[in-house]
């Protein structure tokens, strides 16, 4: 019995720390989704170019300082931040810290 209840106790923990892992994962997808959607065209490049305009940590440190959408439009002056519904910032967020300079991931924009 206490077997069970330790297998079943790891198990959970185990789905735990996947699903966060794969939450991440689907956020970094839409904010890419959204990049070729919404800002693709303002920006004129493509996504790599625009991920890796800066570090991962650079990204980072924009977002926890509420300045990521003033910084994406610095980097595309035509973009029209109102086009971009609040809720989808942090999607292009999580896009921009994945594939950013220090990242091994190659977006595929």
């Amino acid at each position: 019995m206490k077997k069970l209840i330790a297998a079943l106790a790891i198990g959970v923990f185990a789905m735990m720390i996947l699903s966060s892992g794969i939450e991440a994962a689907s956020k970094s997808e839409q904010g890419q989704k959204l990049f070729k959607m919404k800002l693709r065209k303002a920006c004129k490049f493509s996504g790599i170019k625009f991920a890796r305009y800066h570090t991962q940590e650079e990204w980072e440190e924009f977002y926890e300082q509420e300045k990521f959408p003033e910084e994406t439009k610095k980097i595309c002056p035509k973009l029209d931040l109102k086009t971009i519904k609040p809720s989808w910032w942090e999607s292009i967020y999580e896009f921009t810290r994945e594939y950013g300079v220090g990242g091994a991931h190659v977006p595929k924009c």
